[in-house]
């Protein structure tokens, strides 16, 4: 073997050791990148909506005077109420877990109510105000499971409207229109997006006692003017939606 040809491979295979090391000096490829993790749902943050429900009268029909005790026809019932609500919730642990609020609503209403009867042939009109419109500040406790959230809710109720026109023939002081009282129900939400959520919910509310002063007979018309039957307390169901901040 010639001193030419020797000298040529051990060229070579120097050459490759070189590149061999080089080789080995370079970084190795980092795998790509796992996906980041889908961000844990939670309820907890400001959020405000609307709803719109049917409220049912849990009186019975008629008017039972308080002072006579006499007994008339006719009767009051239920109708639509809508409104709007905003509120807070705080969820203890993100996913599923225990989730604490408030919430405080507003709804006009529009409750069907006879402002007259007869006793016998003689007409019974009563002086109660109307409902116009009632509203809760309300606690709310309930527990997550994940987009899903069932609750309890109570809390304060208040409410207000105005006099019939048969008010004016009453010679008497008559109180005033607004009442207060309390609210107690439960409801479940679900969250179909990040921000905006449904929900179903029913609430009894008591707006306490209204008029109850004694029943006036004017011999002219002739006609009684009075109370009748007080309607404090009724059943409210309604559906609404919210949008969390």
């Amino acid at each position: 073997m010639t001193t030419s040809f020797r000298a040529a491979l051990l060229g070579a295979a120097a050459g490759c050791l070189a590149l061999s090391a080089q080789a080995a000096d370079l970084p190795r490829r980092a795998p790509p990148p796992s996906p980041p993790p889908l961000p844990i749902f939670t309820w907890t943050g400001f959020y405000a909506g609307l709803n719109a429900g049917y409220a049912f009268r849990t009186d019975s029909s008629g008017f039972t005077d308080p002072t006579y005790g006499i007994v008339a026809g006719g009767k009051s019932s239920g109708g639509f109420a809508g409104g709007g609500q905003i509120g807070y919730n705080y969820q203890f642990t993100p996913g599923s877990g225990f989730v604490l609020g408030f919430e405080t609503d507003i709804q006009g209403a529009s409750f069907a109510k006879a402002d007259a009867a007869y006793l016998g042939t003689t007409p019974y009109y009563s002086l109660r105000p109307s409902l116009d419109y009632f509203g809760t500040v309300r606690g709310r406790l309930g527990y997550a499971f994940d987009r899903v959230l069932v609750y309890g809710t109570g809390g304060f109720a208040y409410g207000g409207g105005s006099r019939t026109s048969s008010a004016a023939s009453y010679p008497y002081t008559l109180p005033g229109t607004d009442r207060t009282g309390y609210a107690a129900g439960g409801g479940i939400e679900y969250a179909f997006t990040e921000k905006l959520s449904a929900k179903v919910e029913a609430l009894y509310i008591h707006l306490g006692r209204g008029f109850t002063g004694s029943t006036y007979y004017n011999a002219s018309v002739p006609a009684y003017y009075g109370a009748g039957k007080q309607d404090s307390g009724f059943a409210l169901v309604r559906a609404g939606v919210n949008y969390r901040f």
